[in-house]
């Protein structure tokens, strides 16, 4: 009897425990002027919803419904078994921007905490600034532009393969094939096509795992990217252990690539990072330097295969900036910089289009916005559609205008689709010049048009096509 009661009673306690301060919880939350909205069904809450969307390409159809319903500026929802508060438009985006540190830090869903691990993803604070400072030290403009002549070298070398001589072509798969190796080559020195190959299939193993409830069960999305992830690693970590060893033989350049730089270079109190940190970080950067970028390039593929008078403008840019140089010459930042309307082409698909929906932060105190209040531990979210097409910011916003971004260009926090604040997209630069640099040396060589023109897109998770945007390549008037 004395000891069934010793395992009773300290079971029955502790479920008393827990019961009281889940109705503490609840009688405060009544007692707080929270957002309106729904939480839907408990634990899974919307997330069916949001996902059904996502599958449509049409995130912002969710947000929409819901801000008309309840408040154009902010509503609460419930995904992936978490209360979720979303901040909508330019004012929504600037506060979440910056507040990081004071009222929010950045959250991600566990499954891709789980994924990424020891990554910037993961990092908050002090610890998130020298991280990210660290990184931002290889992937700013005044680094790259030294790797631009191997970058052009590499755009020409992957449509020589993979796009000359073809009648028709799926773009969104061979594009990677382009992004992935940039990224390899410029992160790791990884240029071996059957190396970069087998990777890139782990890749796709992983990203489709990435966001969605982290069942680690045998058959799911999430085992699947858990497993590809492990290898992922393993194969970071072989090219890390002999690139260390190359180092101190001098066989290898501290300034060749990511990894090499991230190896020598220590935070301001002498710290580096440990091969863990090292390898997840190469991880996430080798997932967001070259999927996004995948994505966007395949919409911009599929914009100026609908429209001849965007393409023709942006092959006379392209050819202009050919003709000044001599033969065989490759990319120089100062090209670059001339492909002003290029450059605005891209960032109007990006407001049409963007590749990812948005992103998340946290509360990390209670806090009132909008004249409602915030609780401590709600999660928060921001949303590019809700901003991208709103006809008060951008007129006829479903309209392809690319002049919307010359001179000043949209007003502060309505165009968002690389974030913006601390947590702003470390690799928009590194992004900014793969787009850049494919756009030149495609349109020279093609036009092209679009086999199914009315093709789908979907968020799975970044927006991709349904059926892989199948085109009919042509020889360019170049």
């Amino acid at each position: 009897m004395e000891v069934t009661n010793l395992v009773v009673l300290p079971a029955v306690l502790a479920f008393f425990v827990l019961c009281l301060h889940f109705f503490t919880k609840i009688v405060r939350l009544r007692n707080l002027n929270l957002p309106p909205g729904r939480l839907g069904w408990p634990i899974v809450g919307e997330s069916f919803e949001f996902i059904r969307t996502m599958h449509e390409g049409n995130t912002l159809r969710f947000i929409q419904e819901r801000k008309e319903k309840y408040d154009s500026r902010v509503f609460k929802t419930s995904m992936f078994g978490d209360p979720i508060v979303v901040f909508c438009g330019p004012s929504g985006n600037k506060f979440l921007f910056s507040n990081e540190n004071k009222n929010v830090q950045v959250w991600w869903p566990s499954s891709v905490r789980k994924l990424l691990r020891l990554s910037l993803v993961s990092k908050v604070g002090d610890e998130a600034k020298m991280v990210r400072k660290l990184l931002m030290s290889f992937l700013n403009a005044e680094t790259l532009k030294n790797y631009l002549p191997k970058m052009d070298s590499i755009a020409q070398r992957h449509i020589d393969t993979y796009w000359e001589g073809k009648e028709q072509v799926f773009v969104y798969p061979i594009v990677q094939l382009y992004t992935f190796e940039l990224a390899c080559c410029l992160f790791l020195s990884i240029e071996d096509s059957d190396h970069i190959s087998k990777l890139s299939l782990k890749f796709d193993e992983f990203l489709k795992g990435i966001i969605g409830f982290p069942l680690n069960i045998p058959g799911t999305r999430f085992h699947r990217a858990m497993k590809a992830a492990d290898v992922i690693r393993k194969e970071i970590k072989m090219v890390l252990k002999k690139r260390k060893v190359d180092l101190e033989e001098k066989r290898a350049s501290p300034t060749q690539d990511l990894l090499s730089h991230m190896l020598v270079t220590s935070d301001p109190s002498g710290r580096f990072m440990t091969e863990m940190e090292i390898i997840d970080n190469i991880l996430l950067l080798l997932f967001a330097g070259h999927d996004t970028s995948r994505s966007v390039l395949s919409l911009i593929m599929k914009y100026l295969g609908q429209l001849p008078q965007v393409y023709e403008h942006v092959l006379k840019e392209q050819t202009e900036i050919s003709q000044a140089k001599g033969a065989g010459q490759f990319l120089q930042w100062e090209d670059v910089q001339k492909m002003k309307y290029s450059w605005n082409v891209a960032s109007e698909v990006m407001r049409l289009s963007p590749p990812v929906s948005g992103a998340y932060r946290e509360a990390i105190k209670d806090f009132t916005y909008a004249d409602y209040n915030i609780p401590t531990g709600w999660k928060l979210h921001w949303n590019t559609g809700s901003s991208h097409k709103d006809p008060t910011l951008f007129s006829n916003p479903e309209t392809f205008d690319a002049s919307r971004f010359e001179g000043a260009g949209p007003i502060p926090f309505s165009y968002v689709p690389f974030g913006g604040g601390p947590r702003m997209c470390l690799g928009q630069e590194f992004a900014r010049l793969e787009i850049l640099v494919f756009m030149h040396n495609i349109v020279k060589r093609f036009k092209w048009d679009l086999v199914i023109p009315d093709e789908k897109f979907k968020y799975d998770p970044m927006l991709e096509p349904v059926k892989g945007l199948a085109i009919r390549l042509h020889p360019s008037s170049y």
